[in-house]
C-alpha cells in the first residue's frame, strides 16, 4: 500500500480510505450489513495496510462509528489509524439535531467522540453546506474543536466551489484553521467536480478524497438500461438514491467502455473505473464502499493498473455533462 499526503498536510494516508455507510444497522437502510460482515471487511483493509477510515455520525445514526470505534480498538493501535467522520445531516427528531451551528457541532463532535471510544478524530468533516447558519459561526467552532484537541484536521464535503472558496478565505482572514480536505462527488460518469472543484482543491492545496467512486456500484457494470431491472445485489435493488444520480443513456455507453476495456486487462469493470479515478490530478484517496472482502482485494489492486493515455481518452470521451448532484 502507498502512503500519500492528505493535501498539503503533513499527514499520511493510504491511497484508498474505507467508507464506513456500508456498516451499521440493516434497519437504517435495507442494503446495509451488520457489524459482523463490517468487522471482517476493516480487518481486511488493515491487513492490506489501509489505515484511512471515513464514517458519519448519520450512517445507521451512529451505529457506523461504533463499529468502527471497536474495531480499531480490537484489531489496530489507536495511533496507526486516521479516522474521519462527519456532521450535518440530522441524527435526531430535535430542531438543533442538524445542521452546522455552533451548537449542533459541539453536540456532535463529542456524541461522535463518545461513540468512536476516542478522545480525538483525525479528520472531522461538514457533510455538506449549512445555508441557514452564518459561515463564520460555523467556521470558528470548528476551530475551538481544533483547539480543545478533540479533531487534527478539518474537511468539507460536496458544496459550491465558490462555497468552498468563501470558507477557506474567511478561515485565513480570521486564522482559523482551514479546510484540508474536499469529499466530492467525482467518478467516470459524473465528472462535473473537473469544472471548478477539483482545480481550487489544487490551487488551494487542499486533498482530493471523493465518494462514491464506482458511483454506488453503476461501473461494476451489472446495472441494466431497463427500469424494471436496475441490478442483482441488495443495495442495487433498493438505492433509490443512485437512481436520482445516474443511469442516464450515456451513463451506460460509459460503463460499456468500461466493461470493454476490464476484458481486455483480464480484470473487473470496478478496477478499471478505479484506475482511472486515482490517476486523475489532485486525487488523493478516493472513498471506497465494500460488502465483501474479496471485493477490498480487488480494489486493492486496481492500484497496480496503469492506464494509458488512449484507454483514458477512451474512457472519457463519451461523457455528456450531468446537473449537479450530490450537494444536498
Amino acid at each position: 500500500m502507498d502512503y500519500v499526503r492528505l493535501g498539503s498536510t503533513g499527514l499520511k494516508v493510504s491511497r484508498l480510505c474505507l467508507g464506513m455507510m456500508t456498516y451499521g444497522s440493516p434497519s437504517w437502510r435495507d442494503w446495509v450489513l451488520p457489524e459482523e460482515d463490517g468487522r471482517r471487511c476493516i480487518e481486511q483493509a488493515f491487513q492490506h495496510g489501509i489505515n484511512f477510515f471515513d464514517t458519519a455520525d448519520m450512517y445507521s445514526l451512529g451505529v457506523s462509528e461504533e463499529i468502527l470505534g471497536r474495531a480499531v480498538r480490537d484489531l489496530a493501535s489507536r495511533d496507526q489509524v486516521v479516522i474521519a467522520t462527519k456532521a450535518y445531516f440530522p441524527v435526531g427528531e430535535g430542531p438543533n439535531d442538524r445542521g452546522l451551528s455552533r451548537k449542533h457541532l459541539f453536540d456532535a463532535i463529542d456524541n461522535s467522540l463518545r461513540r468512536l471510544g476516542t478522545d480525538h478524530v483525525d479528520l472531522y468533516q461538514v457533510h455538506r453546506y449549512d445555508p441557514y447558519t452564518p459561515l463564520e459561526e460555523t467556521l470558528e467552532a470548528l476551530d475551538d474543536i481544533v483547539r480543545a484537541g478533540k479533531a487534527r484536521y478539518l474537511g468539507a464535503s460536496s458544496m459550491y466551489a465558490w462555497q468552498f472558496a468563501r470558507a477557506l478565505y474567511l478561515a485565513e482572514r480570521h486564522g482559523w484553521a482551514r479546510f484540508v480536505t474536499m469529499q466530492n462527488h467525482y467518478n467516470l460518469v459524473y465528472r462535473e467536480e473537473e469544472r471548478e472543484m477539483v482545480p481550487l482543491c489544487q490551487a488551494e492545496g487542499v486533498g482530493v478524497i471523493p465518494w462514491s467512486p464506482l458511483a454506488r456500484g453503476f461501473l461494476a457494470g451489472t446495472r441494466k438500461p431497463q427500469s424494471e431491472d436496475w441490478g442483482t445485489t441488495d443495495r442495487a435493488k433498493s438505492d433509490d438514491f443512485a437512481r436520482k444520480l445516474y443511469f442516464a443513456g450515456c451513463d451506460f455507453q460509459i460503463v460499456e467502455r468500461v466493461k470493454n476495456l476490464a476484458s481486455r486487462r483480464s480484470v473487473v469493470p470496478a478496477q478499471i473505473a478505479l484506475a482511472w479515478l486515482v490517476k486523475q490530478p489532485g486525487v488523493t484517496a478516493p472513498i471506497i464502499g465494500v460488502s465483501r472482502p474479496e471485493q477490498l482485494d480487488q480494489l486493492v489492486a486496481a492500484l497496480e493498473i496503469r492506464l494509458d493515455d488512449d484507454e483514458c481518452f477512451a474512457l472519457e470521451e463519451l461523457y455528456t455533462p450531468h446537473p449537479v448532484l450530490g450537494h444536498i
